[in-house]
């Protein structure tokens, strides 16, 4: 039953970095054409960062 903690806390800490992001993008004035991909990326890593944690806490 430690799966929905975990689960809840992956959301929280995928939109912290989607705001943290958004403010980079904000700060160095990333144009709008390369902004999608920008948060593509680090959503992909985040969620590969997330799926091996979890594989590594529950299934190990």
């Amino acid at each position: 039953m430690a799966y929905i903690p975990y689960i809840m806390f992956s959301t929280l800490y995928l939109f912290v970095i989607n705001s943290m992001t958004n403010t980079l993008i904000t700060q160095k004035e990333i144009p709008e054409e390369k902004q999608p991909k920008v948060f593509r990326t680090i959503n992909v890593l985040i969620l590969i960062l997330i799926t091996s944690a979890f594989v590594r806490l529950f299934h190990t």
